[in-house]
């Protein structure tokens, strides 16, 4: 049994208990029942039920935002917005999926040689709570259209969204089996990924979670796929247009109250435009309005959890201690963390070098070009970078140089249905989204006759 609250007031919303392994069992026997019938449907027909999920969603969509901002704090207007991403990802799959799955004719030493995509099965799925729904989506939506079935262990902290999901595809019509909720906690994963039903895991979460289901997939010569964490960084080049440079900073780290894995984190201000920018992005993260999530004009909530929202306080507390300085926000009380930009940051700090998941900005400034590359690079991460500049041919020729799954010119890092997503170094590997999303659960089949 394990509690939830919600993390703007602390108060409390609900109770919960984990499945035993007999009840994953019987569940994982119902997907391995219910995929071949799948399977067997065709494209159009797999998409007539998303086109019923496209409705659900939509009648859905107050109910749905309201739970998430309940217990992750996401301000209300940001949860709807999640709400109708979701259904674009599926108008965009309904439009494109089957030109995806195609196979190939491949002119060889055969009378006829040719590809076809094929489901793996059963796919798990491992999701966070920082979007509760656009995560599930674009793990859930390529894979079922491809033809698999899906179980997905959702994050504890949004059980209750995690119901919300499953009772979605009920409601749309899907044959049971096809989409299963999998409320477990972390310590039952390993044993769900070792079952011969499971064909394959896609985890999206920290880098501890990811070693470890990767670790669990490799030891079972299963596929995952890894979306993991990410310090962005943002570069203000000399010649960027400094006011939508720093508008744009304040959306893109801030956002989601800076619990998202392609925020910005670390701004890289060329010294020549330095004072201006930062006086700016100040003056607009200060404008942002805190109070109940739930308050269609709030628009910074409380981070997700106290436990959170402390490793936050942590993180800048012994970067100040270095040397850093807090130049606007900075306090915690109880999950909420008042939006901080940081200042006099070095590399060696914890909110240069670490993955700050909160609403804390850290700025260092940069001599040239060669430079600022070499201080985006210089992390362990590898998912996306933005670069403000309006020499847009000169910043295309040196995007080769970026160690990083994303390059965002003039504009935040975000995810898009018809881009594919995903990073290099310790942000994982694979992609989801667009094409390469769809096909990473198939076999890509070879047919060869003589």
């Amino acid at each position: 049994m394990f509690s939830i609250s919600n993390p703007y007031d602390l108060t409390f919303l609900a109770d919960y208990q984990y499945f035993t392994d007999n009840q994953v069992i019987q569940m994982l026997k119902l997907s391995q029942k219910t995929q071949p019938s799948w399977q067997k449907f065709n494209i159009n027909e797999r998409l007539k039920f998303i086109k019923n999920l496209i409705i659900s969603l939509k009648t859905g969509q107050d109910k749905l935002a309201k739970q998430a901002t309940l217990e992750m704090g996401k301000p209300i207007m940001q949860s709807v917005a999640e709400v109708k991403k979701c259904r674009l990802l599926c108008e965009y799959y309904i439009e494109n999926a089957e030109q995806f799955l195609k196979g190939s004719h491949i002119k060889t030493d055969a009378a006829e040689s040719y590809t076809v995509h094929e489901p793996l099965g059963v796919i798990l799925g491992v999701m966070p709570w920082n979007f509760p729904y656009w995560q599930v989506f674009r793990f859930a939506i390529p894979a079922i259209i491809a033809g698999n079935v899906v179980v997905v262990k959702h994050a504890s902290n949004v059980a209750g969204c995690g119901e919300l999901l499953e009772a979605l595809f009920k409601d749309a019509g899907f044959p049971d089996g096809v989409y299963q909720n999998l409320l477990i906690s972390g310590s039952q994963v390993e044993k769900v990924i070792q079952n011969p039903i499971i064909k394959a895991v896609s985890l999206t979460g920290s880098e501890k979670a990811g070693a470890a289901v990767a670790s669990a997939a490799a030891k079972e010569i299963k596929k995952s796929v890894l979306e993991l964490g990410g310090s962005n960084a943002f570069i203000v080049c000399r010649d960027a247009d400094i006011d939508k440079a720093a508008k744009t900073a304040v959306n893109a780290r801030m956002q989601n109250t800076g619990q998202s894995c392609i925020a910005a984190k670390r701004f890289i201000v060329h010294e020549a435009v330095y004072d201006e920018f930062v006086d700016k992005f100040k003056k607009g993260v200060e404008a942002l309005k805190y109070g109940n999530p739930l308050d269609k004009e709030t628009e910074i909530g409380p981070v997700a959890r106290v436990d959170l929202a402390e490793d936050v306080e942590k993180q800048v507390n012994k970067s100040v201690e270095m040397g850093a300085r807090i130049l606007t926000g900075g306090e915690r009380k109880n999950a909420y963390y008042k939006p901080a930009i940081v200042v006099d940051v070095t590399t060696d700090m914890p909110v240069f070098k670490e993955e700050v998941f909160g609403p804390v900005a850290a700025v260092i400034k940069y001599n040239s070009f060669e430079e600022a590359v070499a201080l985006s690079n210089k992390s362990s991460f590898g998912l996306g970078v933005t670069v403000f500049s309006t020499d847009v041919e000169g910043i295309k020729k040196q995007v080769h140089l970026f160690e990083e799954g994303a390059v965002f010119i003039n504009a935040m890092v975000k995810s898009d249905p018809a881009l594919p997503f995903g990073g290099v170094k310790r942000s994982g590997y694979g992609r989801e989204l667009a094409e390469n999303g769809i096909k990473e659960f198939v076999n890509v089949k070879t047919v060869y006759i003589k």
